[in-house]
């Protein structure tokens, strides 16, 4: 097999196995906080770190990786993953209301960093990996990674509910660590070293632009996707609960 191929497969799959996981993670902690009866606002408050931590994750990330290496980005995204996985397994129903909150907000912080790490990961070493000036190659490559990441996420919202209907929330939990931990494993023996590194100590001013307009560009969609965030995790389940029931 072609190695760029070979790679590419290797990164798509790990991909793969940490949506399926955060799709299911979501509606894991949907489900199991309605049936202990929390209200729609302190479920909607689950999630914000999530995505508050995803957005300082993308700002971050490319600077960290061009330091640091793709590789290691992706790890750290799996492991984080991992590792939120594990710490809401930990999570007792008898603790107070106002505690079990504020942990499992902290639990999404860390997946919400691993989001973010890992998809930019996956996504920045497909241009890595295509050969230079093949181009329509790479848009390909981006495109059926970012089609499947959505189909997937979507397969995960129902292997989650699957997985809470089978086996229970810690045991849903565990079982997907554990099977992230295997795609970890996997990823770190076959995936060669320095992918996406840069050769010189990337500044950390670089994370902005030489144009201010792509700066002002940044900050508007910072606001807009923020906007969206907010009303889709907040706005929009509170809505519902009080007008629908």
């Amino acid at each position: 097999m072609n190695p760029a191929v070979r790679n590419y497969a290797l990164v798509t799959g790990a991909y793969w196995g940490f949506t399926l996981t955060d799709g299911a993670l979501r509606m894991l902690v949907l489900l199991h906080f309605d049936r202990l009866g929390y209200s729609a606002v302190q479920i909607a408050f689950l999630f914000l770190f999530y995505e508050f931590f995803g957005i300082v994750t993308n700002l971050l990330g490319g600077w960290i990786a061009a330091r640091s290496g793709l590789k290691v980005t992706l790890y750290g995204g799996l492991l984080l993953q991992i590792g939120a996985l594990l710490m809401l397994a930990m999570l007792r129903p008898q603790w107070p209301r106002t505690e079990s909150v504020i942990y499992v907000m902290a639990a999404q912080a860390l997946s919400g960093i691993a989001k973010d790490l890992t998809k930019m990961s996956a996504k920045s070493a497909i241009k890595v990996l295509v050969p230079e000036g093949e181009d329509g190659a790479l848009f390909k490559w981006v495109a059926r990674l970012t089609g499947s990441k959505n189909a997937l996420k979507g397969v995960g919202f129902f292997m989650g509910g699957v997985l809470l209907s089978a086996a229970g929330f810690t045991g849903s939990l565990i079982a997907m660590a554990a099977g992230l931990g295997a795609v970890l494993a996997g990823t770190v023996m076959a995936l060669p070293a320095g992918i996406g590194k840069a050769k010189s100590k990337v500044k950390f001013t670089r994370l902005f632009a030489k144009s201010a307009a792509i700066n002002w560009l940044s900050a508007a969609r910072l606001f807009l996707f923020g906007a969206r965030d907010v009303w889709f995790v907040v706005g929009l389940p509170v809505f519902l609960a009080s007008t629908l029931g």
